[in-house]
């Protein structure tokens, strides 16, 4: 048990190694008043395009069947002879 300890908070001491740090994307936004900078994680974009990949296919999916049945709809309305 001991041992864990001490491998753990030698792990925390080392911290993270430098040369191994990702590239941040960085935008500063300034004006007279106020300064703001964004510092943006690269892997920010792949985590957002899975989160929301599941969400927006479903959203195209229902759109796409109520359009099909408005359509099949109004096709039958408009043709009452038929």
């Amino acid at each position: 048990m001991s041992q864990r300890k001490e491998s753990y908070r030698a792990a925390l001491q080392r911290g993270q190694d430098d040369s191994v740090t990702r590239s941040t994307k960085v935008t500063t936004l300034q004006n007279r008043y106020l300064r703001v900078t964004v510092e943006v994680d690269p892997d920010l974009r792949d985590d957002l395009a899975r989160w929301v990949a599941w969400p927006v296919s479903s959203v195209m999916v229902a759109g796409t069947t109520v359009l099909r049945t408005l359509a099949a709809t109004v096709g039958m309305v408009s043709r009452p002879g038929r």
